[in-house]
């Protein structure tokens, strides 16, 4: 298995991953066709937006996928540089699913990450993601809100 950082010559095989994943995740059929602007939208952010993907290649076939994106926000006390992270877009293929390969992106955008001074790192985690995420070192917190303002589905 090839681990490596992506980069914009691996933009189709990123959107393949992410479109598949966000069928699985969302109970959609594999016929699902996303909104063109969607499409672009994710299209853009992997070209343009503040962030590293990971993936995993068998031969010329991509197993899987992670995704950081970089967040500032105003300086505090317990995060004084306002670099923070927030992992999305982890995907592995089912049949290399329980392999280690999560466990290995994972631990790649962690390395990016502090490597850029990063304070803290947020996800949001599936059941299924949660006991490798328990084990990586992160923790279930209270102190997270949020308020959804447009949650229309593209």
């Amino acid at each position: 298995m090839e681990y490596r950082k992506t980069t914009a010559a691996d933009i189709d095989l990123l959107m393949e991953l992410r479109l598949e994943m966000l069928r699985k995740v969302n109970d959609l059929p594999d016929s699902y066709e996303f909104t063109d602007e969607f499409v672009e939208c994710n299209r853009r952010y992997f070209l343009e937006g503040d962030q590293t993907t990971a993936a995993a290649f068998d031969g010329g076939r991509a197993a899987g996928c992670a995704s950081i994106s970089y967040i500032g926000i105003m300086p505090t006390f317990s995060h004084p540089t306002g670099k923070r992270a927030h992992i999305m877009n982890v995907y592995t293929r089912s049949e290399y699913r329980r392999k280690g390969i999560a466990r290995k992106l994972i631990t790649m955008l962690i390395e990016a990450a502090a490597e850029r001074g990063v304070t803290e790192i947020s996800l949001d985690a599936t059941d299924m993601g949660k006991p490798l995420y328990l084990a990586l070192g992160f923790e279930n917190s209270d102190a997270h809100m949020a308020k959804i303002i447009n949650n229309e589905r593209k």
